[in-house]
């Protein structure tokens, strides 16, 4: 078993060796493993699952009592009970259980508040697969994914959550939306030999493949892992350590001083001295200052929901008050996650057709039930979607294959005539309609124009059924038309980010999808195109005018970054926050949840995934991003409410 512990340790890489030495490493087969193979792999790998950590509630709720202010608190608690003895007179009693209270109320909102936070691992368990088709001993049969170890053969079909990190074997494409995992907006193509990942899903085909990755191994496993490994301390509970540091500091100083002055000095009575030292600890430290502090974020947590964002750390909201950078995910946050067609760019090659004729034969040639993505946006292009079949009689629907990679419809209008109307891959169109070169010099000019903005191309064609029946050839197919495709941003992205400019909070764009795509999001928002690839955060870019510019430096004056992996996201999220700005992060998926565990304020976004709702510390509860101005601007009001009480004791003291 050497060879598998090379695997266990990541030291080979088999998401890119040909297939056969993949079944080599693995020391497996196409059969499959035997059921004591598969017992013996999991002393090695592990169950197929998520390790969560178990935490102890006392040990949690006497951890707030773990600080420097409760400390100070403590220390005067102890000298009231047990040093506050003498001269006749009993213990200070009255401190003693006025400071008890007060660390036990201040502790218990802090317990309530972090408990509510929730599991962000167990959450995104819950984005696995429970059960899957495995090959054991020679026959298939359905099993709980967490047996599975690398080396076992799986069966991948429509609608399957993929069960852990494999190779695709031989067969037809799958097409695969792994939107959750890296932000790409579309289902992805995968062929045989790719790469599909754990917790994705399988929008399209069937097909078998070898398992390489389970458990934390896996690419969903390690944002697991990032999520639960980031233990981010609050700049709200940095700002009350520092108090607590400067009080216990100044206190210890005027203890000496007050110690060498009453008893060498003025020879006063142990039991006077002791009361003098414990009035000088309790005036001292602002004893009250969490418990002020706490309820005054409380009342402008109930603010904040009341505006449609759910605080589930109340020490957000300061953060939140003093944010300077906000990083944003773009697939169904900037953006709304589904598909549109940009109808000003629309280009129609037949005669006598104009751009709504175009989008109504694409929308004839799509499903107007169980569709995919393209057949609902093509059909929610049209005004009323019932004009898809309107006048019509619908004869034969040729579904979309990995072949033809087209979709068809035979039909028959109000006057008896028959037709056929086809949308697809430009490619398979230009052959269907026998294109001439100059017209395949066109469709291909505006397909490069089309994808230099970081649009899909999808070609419409039509044609005449002379012989009235659904299996004839039918007479030559026309090229109609070319329909660009989208991610169109929500309609109060692009007003959210100039009040955020105006605020002084500088918003930047992460996203899994190509760096064209990422460019005409940010040029339809007006945020700027100064973006980069995740290439240039490791150095790797091909831009020479970046080899220069330090990584920092780079993240800081970027407008955001394409291609990004959930590492990516969360490095940017870390670099910016060591140069000292307050990072908010907003995010949807699973993808996303690492960087949201890491900014000092992670914003999960109206239909958020339960991984990126746990890691977050606010869930907005309205579409959209335009509810987080208007949490800054209530933060801000609280903030300058907790200021000004601070500063108000200080100078009281």
């Amino acid at each position: 078993m050497g060879g598998l512990e090379e695997i266990r340790n990541e030291a080979v890489d088999l998401e890119n060796i040909p297939i056969e030495e993949v079944f080599e490493q693995l020391k497996c087969t196409r059969q499959g493993l035997t059921s004591d193979e598969g017992a013996q792999r999991v002393e090695i790998f592990g169950l197929n699952k998520l390790e969560e950590k178990k935490e102890s509630k006392v040990l949690k709720f006497l951890g707030f009592m773990w600080n420097p202010l409760s400390w100070v608190m403590e220390m005067a608690a102890i000298m009231a009970i047990a040093l506050a003895n003498g001269g006749g007179k009993p213990p200070d009693w009255q401190d003693f259980v006025g400071i008890i209270v007060l660390l036990v109320i201040n502790s218990t909102i802090s317990f309530i508040e972090e408990n509510n936070a929730g599991n962000a691992a167990a959450a995104l368990m819950a984005n696995l697969a429970p059960k899957t088709k495995v090959l054991r001993d020679g026959r298939w049969g359905e099993q709980e994914a967490s047996i599975l170890v690398p080396g076992d053969i799986v069966s991948i079909k429509l609608g399957d959550i993929v069960p852990a990190d494999a190779r695709l074997l031989e067969g037809d494409p799958l097409k695969i939306d792994q939107s959750g995992l890296t932000g790409e907006s579309l289902p992805v193509t995968k062929n045989p030999g790719d790469e599909v990942f754990s917790g994705s899903t399988c929008k399209q085909g069937e097909i078998e493949a070898v398992v390489i990755a389970t458990g934390v191994h896996t690419f969903f496993g390690k944002a697991a892992h990032l999520v639960d490994s980031t233990n981010q301390v609050g700049h709200f509970q940095q700002v009350l350590t520092a108090i607590g540091n400067f009080c216990i500091v100044s206190i210890a100083v005027g203890i000496v001083i007050e110690i060498i002055v009453m008893f060498p000095i003025q020879r006063r009575k142990y039991r006077a001295g002791i009361e003098n030292l414990l009035v000088l600890l309790i005036g001292g430290i602002p004893i009250a200052m969490p418990t002020v502090l706490s309820v005054t974020m409380a009342i402008g947590s109930h603010k904040l929901s009341q505006q449609g964002a759910i605080t589930k750390r109340m020490t957000a909201i300061e953060e939140l008050a003093g944010m300077d950078v906000l990083c944003s995910d773009k697939t169904g946050t900037l953006t709304l996650n589904k598909l549109s067609v940009d109808k000003n760019l629309v280009e129609v090659f037949a005669k006598g057709v104009d751009k709504e004729h175009v989008l109504l034969l694409a929308a004839r040639a799509s499903r107007v039930e169980n569709q995919d993505a393209i057949d609902a946006c093509m059909v929610g292009m049209l005004a009323d979607p019932k004009e898809a079949r309107a006048g019509i009689r619908e004869v034969h629907f040729l579904p979309f294959n990995p072949t033809d990679k087209r979709t068809a419809l035979t039909y028959i209008d109000a006057e008896g005539n028959w037709h056929r109307a086809s949308k697809g891959a430009p490619e398979q169109i230009i052959t269907l309609c026998n294109c001439k070169e100059d017209v395949k010099r066109k469709v291909h000019s505006v397909i490069e124009k089309y994808a230099e903005r970081g649009l899909r191309s999808l070609a419409v064609a039509r044609q005449e059924v002379p012989e009235k029946s659904k299996d004839s050839p039918g007479g030559p197919w026309q090229f109609i038309g070319l329909l660009p495709l989208f991610d169109p941003p929500r309609h109060d992205s692009a007003e959210t980010i100039r009040k955020a400019l105006v605020l002084g909070v500088n918003v930047k764009m992460i996203t899994g999808d190509q760096l064209a795509i990422g460019k005409e999001t940010g040029r339809r928002l007006g945020m700027g195109t100064n973006m980069y690839p995740s290439s240039a955060l490791l150095g790797q870019s091909k831009d020479g005018s970046l080899e220069s510019l330090p990584v920092d430096e780079l993240i800081e004056k970027a407008d955001g970054f394409a291609g990004v992996f959930p590492e990516h996201k969360y490095e940017i999220v870390k670099r910016l926050q060591e140069k000292k700005h307050i990072v908010g992060m907003t995010g949807d998926g699973v993808n996303d949840a690492p960087a949201l565990k890491k900014a000092d304020i992670g914003i999960a976004v109206d239909d958020a995934t339960d991984a990126a709702r746990s890691a977050s510390d606010i869930v907005l509860t309205e579409p959209g991003l335009s509810v987080i101005i208007s949490a800054v601007l209530t933060s801000r009001c609280i903030f300058q409410r907790m200021k000004n009480y601070t500063v108000s004791f200080f100078l009281q003291t």
